[in-house]
């Protein structure tokens, strides 16, 4: 009998349009039974095709404003509707109804989820995106990475919160 497979989706961008800015980091969390494997895309490996063969076997895709921000940018960018692929749970909704407000990392801090980058926000991983391609800072895109990696991580545990 095969096994839940859920997963955790994150992206970061170069701005907030997805007309006119691109996707720069995809982050996956994806779980099978105990098994997590977390998986990136930056830049030119970011295709519809690459998400979908990382994505195999999931049942469930969970985001935090993902129906209004994650899900659009990639579909306008990639031509990818994930809803078509997957059940997706948004659960920034489920926040609201804890009344819990504002964006991830506000919700974060309400529940006591530690980050080992604090200080980095969505406006800095656009700066980082920048510094990486300008001047080929290679930290600047680990530290991105790692921005991404904690957001995706994060969904999984304030799911698990949640559902507490």
């Amino acid at each position: 009998m095969p096994s839940f497979v859920e997963a955790y989706l994150d992206i970061e961008t170069t701005g907030l349009s997805p007309w006119y800015n691109d996707v720069t980091v995809v982050g996956l969390c994806v779980v099978r039974s105990e098994q997590i494997e977390f998986v990136q895309f930056v830049g030119g490996d970011i295709t519809a095709s690459s998400i979908l063969e990382a994505l195999d076997d999931v049942m469930i895709l969970y985001t935090y404003n993902g129906s209004r921000f994650d899900l659009p940018f990639l579909k306008i960018r990639l031509g990818l509707d994930l809803v078509e692929y997957f059940t997706h749970h948004d659960l920034m909704y489920d926040c609201w109804q804890c009344n819990l407000y504002g964006g991830l990392k506000s919700v974060e801090k309400q529940l006591g989820i530690e980050r080992k980058l604090p200080e980095v926000n969505g406006f800095d991983a656009v700066k980082l995106w920048w510094q990486y391609l300008d001047l080929f800072d290679l930290e600047s895109l680990d530290r991105l990475l790692e921005y991404n990696r904690e957001d995706t991580l994060n969904l999984k545990i304030l799911k698990e919160r949640l559902l507490r």
